[in-house]
């Protein structure tokens, strides 16, 4: 990778593991002593991020972390069921062989994953993203993989402060990957798309709940 791409790539996954505080400034001479690379593949970077909305900059006050807020998360939640329903169905319709193991693969992983003692937190994510894009993967439309993407970001930001404060789950959630896994493998479409939604209006749920409580600013 260059520079700019290293740069952008560490820069993205600290905005979203939350290493940032939303709304807090994003200055260069900061981030370059913390990345170890000059203000220029930084200044691409941030540009980047300020074009997917995980970042936004204003004149004179320069690069701040996006705000999060209900609406920003509703917003980001109901466009990401709008593109992931829409490239799941394309993607059943169209899957192949080699796609239905890919899934089966990237479950199988996440399960390996889940079901370690001392998880590996960030390797659990690199996987549950993994899984989350086979499934959408024969869908045919580098637009729709693409808004994934963003979607997947924007709403991770929201998910995985929730997930820490939320402590241990109720839900079986390894239990919903593999009954939308089960789902699309069978080609029930209808299923798929329902128990999809239904997994994420669950965390949802929950991320409402938490920010409710932690008097995340409502706007």
């Amino acid at each position: 990778m260059t520079l700019a791409e290293k740069a952008y790539v560490s820069l993205r996954k600290d905005i979203v593991d939350g290493c940032f505080a939303p709304d807090s400034p994003l200055r260069l001479a900061e981030l370059s002593e913390r990345y170890r690379m000059g203000f220029s593949p930084l200044r691409e970077a941030l540009n980047r991020l300020q074009a997917e909305r995980l970042v936004t900059a204003e004149s004179l006050r320069g690069f701040r972390v996006s705000a999060r807020s209900l609406a920003e998360f509703e917003d980001a939640l109901h466009a990401r069921l709008l593109v992931e329903t829409e490239a799941l169905r394309l993607s059943i319709a169209q899957g192949d062989d080699a796609w239905e193991a890919s899934i089966v693969a990237a479950l199988y992983a996440l399960r390996r994953q889940t079901g370690r003692e001392s998880s590996d937190v960030d390797e659990l994510k690199t996987r549950h993203h993994a899984f989350h894009r086979a499934l959408l993967a024969a869908c045919g439309s580098d637009w729709l993989m693409n808004f994934f993407e963003r979607l997947y970001a924007a709403t991770e930001r929201y998910r995985i402060p929730a997930l820490l404060d939320a402590g241990p789950q109720k839900r079986d959630i390894d239990a919903e990957h593999g009954d939308i896994a089960d789902a699309v493998l069978a080609r029930d479409t209808t299923r798929a798309e329902r128990l999809l939604r239904d997994h994420y209006l669950q965390t949802a749920a929950m991320i409402r709940s938490g920010m409710v409580e932690s008097d995340a600013p409502l706007i």
